[in-house]
C-alpha cells in the first residue's frame, strides 16, 4: 500500500523526499550508495562547523555521546551507529524518506526505533532548512539516544502520543516534543546549554538559545509548554528549561489525560506570550 507525505506548519511546497520507497510504516531502505560525493562533503562540513561551536553551548551529556556516531567524514551507514546504538540503549535508527504522519512516528518511537530522514540538505541549503535532513537527525537527535535516562524518555514520549492520539490530543503533545527533544534548554552547574537537536543542529539558534537577551526562557511546565504555539521558520520566542533529563522523566510519567483537559480548557497562548518576570529564568 502506498503511503502519502506529510506537512507540518506552513509550506507553499511539498515535501521531499520519495515516498514511493516506503514501507506501510513509513520506514525505507537507507540507499547508502545514491550519496555523492557532494553529498558527503555537506554532511562532512555541517559536523566540522557544528561540533566546533558545542563547547560552553551544547549539554556535557550530548557533547560524551556524539563519538558515537561514528565517522565524521561522510554520510554513516545507519547498520554501523545501530552495531553501537541497540547494545548502548535498546534503539536502533531506521530510515524514512522524510517526515511521516504523527501515528506512524509515535508508533515507531514507541518501539525503539527513531526515524532518521535519509537525503542531505543541497550546499545552497547549508545554513538553513525547513525539514528535517539527515543531518539534522543524526547529528541533532541520536547522540542523545545513546543516554539511557533520555532515550527512556523518547520511548515513553512515543507510547504517550499513541494514547494522545487516540484522545485527539497529538497537537498537543506535539508542542512537548518541539519544545523539549527539539528546542529544550537544561540548566547544568556550570550554566544553561542546549540539548534539543533544532538548537544544536543549527548554528545559529545554537548561540541565540543559549547566550541571547531576546527570548524568555521558563522553567518547564507541561501545561504552560502544551498551551505554547511554536514557530518552524525563525528562532524560538520561549525556550522551556530542564533542570535533568530524570527530572524530565519523572514529570512525564503521570497519566496525561486531565492535562488535555486542562490545556483545552485555558486555550493557547502565541508562541511569544511573555509571563511575570519573577517567573522566567535570567542569563549568568
Amino acid at each position: 500500500m502506498a503511503v502519502e507525505p506529510v506537512v507540518y506548519g506552513a509550506s507553499d511546497r511539498p515535501p521531499r523526499g520519495d515516498y514511493g520507497r516506503a514501507r506501510d510504516d513509513y520506514t525505507c531502505t537507507q540507499n547508502w550508495s545514491a550519496y555523492t560525493d557532494a553529498d558527503h562533503d555537506t554532511y562532512r562540513r555541517l559536523y566540522e562547523r557544528q561540533s566546533a561551536l558545542l563547547p560552553g553551548l551544547a549539554c556535557d551529556a550530548f557533547i560524551a555521546a556524539l563519538p558515537s556516531l561514528g565517522v565524521k567524514s561522510r554520510i554513516p551507514r545507519f547498520e554501523e551507529i545501530n552495531e553501537r546504538l541497540k547494545p548502548a540503549t535498546g534503539w536502533e535508527i531506521v530510515a524514512v524518506p522524510g517526515l511521516i504522519p504523527e501515528r506512524p512516528f509515535f508508533e515507531l518511537l514507541a518501539s525503539r526505533r527513531f526515524p532518521v530522514t535519509d537525503w542531505i540538505r543541497k550546499p545552497d541549503e547549508f545554513e538553513y532548512i525547513v525539514e528535517p535532513d539527515v543531518f539534522h537527525d543524526l547529528f541533532g537527535h541520536v547522540p542523545l539516544l545513546f543516554n539511557p535516562v533520555f532515550a527512556d524518555y523518547v520511548q515513553r514520549y512515543g507510547a504517550g502520543g499513541l494514547k494522545a492520539d487516540d484522545l485527539g490530543a497529538g497537537e498537543l503533545l506535539s508542542r512537548l516534543y518541539w519544545y523539549t527533544i527539539e528546542f529544550g534548554l537544561i540548566q547544568q552547574a556550570d550554566g544553561l546549554r542546549a540539548y534539543g537537536a533544532g538548537i544544536l543542529s543549527s548554528s545559529g539558534e545554537l548561540r541565540h538559545s543559549v547566550t541571547s537577551t531576546a527570548p524568555q526562557r521558563i522553567a518547564l511546565d507541561l501545561q504552560r509548554c502544551m498551551r505554547t504555539r511554536y514557530k518552524i521558520d525563525d528562532y524560538q520566542a520561549t525556550y522551556f528549561v530542564i533542570d535533568s533529563f530524570q527530572q524530565l522523566f519523572d514529570m512525564t510519567a503521570p497519566d496525561f489525560t486531565a492535562h488535555y483537559a486542562a490545556v483545552r480548557s485555558a486555550g493557547d497562548l502565541a508562541a511569544d506570550a511573555t509571563i511575570a518576570s519573577d517567573s522566567r529564568i535570567t542569563l549568568g
